[in-house]
């Protein structure tokens, strides 16, 4: 198998952009978790670790393709709408660009952090352009030391992009005292315009946040995390135009 960007092979992101045009539930017990603003969240859980991964479909209205794609990686806009960021931040480490990343969560549990080591399409970070590290899926991730990258890809016709992450190891960055970061992590994400106004959306993700997290906040955050996570950047797609 070629790697690719990141560690990632070809097949892999066309594998994300093949789900966008038709989910892949069959064959496991995927389970429909919540449907709300056109979004529907499904849920399996991994039997080795105990932790769901999930599934998201949806379309997000007034949220064009490149619009999304831009709000979504701009790191800077992200610390204006993101509630739940503690820091967030980029640095270039051995030729790499770096992003550190620290999450919020509620007392009593310890916050948790991630680094992203980015890979740009161009093999390069261009004067102004934003960086792809916002590869969070929800407003209480598992944080993590991640490979993260982006690919456009053409389907029969239409523009898509790809964003693959998955956990790797940087000993650059030790973790911190107090703040815990999560070792097993995974997201693939795919857009599309949907022929109007808006992107339709393919999402999966799973992340072992390590720690005892509570139950009842696990079910929050995949019912109502989720959601309250693309409601907001539904409405900074629509604020972007005046930060700019």
């Amino acid at each position: 198998m070629d790697l690719g960007a990141g560690g990632f092979s070809e097949e892999q992101f066309r594998e994300a952009c093949a789900e966008l045009q038709q989910p892949a539930l069959s064959g496991a017990d995927w389970e429909l978790l919540v449907e709300t603003f056109g979004i529907s969240i499904y849920r399996l859980l991994d039997q080795q670790t105990g932790v769901y991964e999930y599934k998201v479909f949806g379309i997000l209205e007034d949220c064009s393709l490149d619009l999304l794609a831009d709000v979504y990686m701009d790191l800077d806009y992200r610390k204006q709408w993101d509630q739940y960021v503690k820091e967030l931040y980029e640095k270039e480490c051995n030729g790499e660009v770096v992003v550190y990343w620290q999450v919020k969560y509620p007392f009593p549990m310890s916050n948790r952090d991630r680094l992203g080591a980015i890979d740009h399409p161009a093999g390069c970070l261009e004067e102004g352009q934003p960086t792809v590290g916002a590869v969070e899926p929800s407003s209480w991730p598992g944080a993590v030391v991640a490979a993260v990258a982006r690919r456009e890809l053409d389907h029969e016709g239409q523009k898509i992009h790809v964003i693959l992450a998955q956990s790797t190891s940087m000993p650059q960055f030790p973790e911190k005292s107090g703040v815990i970061r999560v070792k097993q992590y995974k997201q693939r994400l795919a857009i599309q315009s949907d022929g109007k106004r808006g992107s339709k959306v393919f999402m999966y993700y799973f992340d072992n946040p390590g720690g005892q997290i509570p139950s009842w906040l696990v079910n929050w955050a995949a019912k109502n995390g989720v959601p309250n996570f693309l409601k907001d950047m539904t409405k900074a797609c629509q604020n972007y135009h005046k930060k700019t």
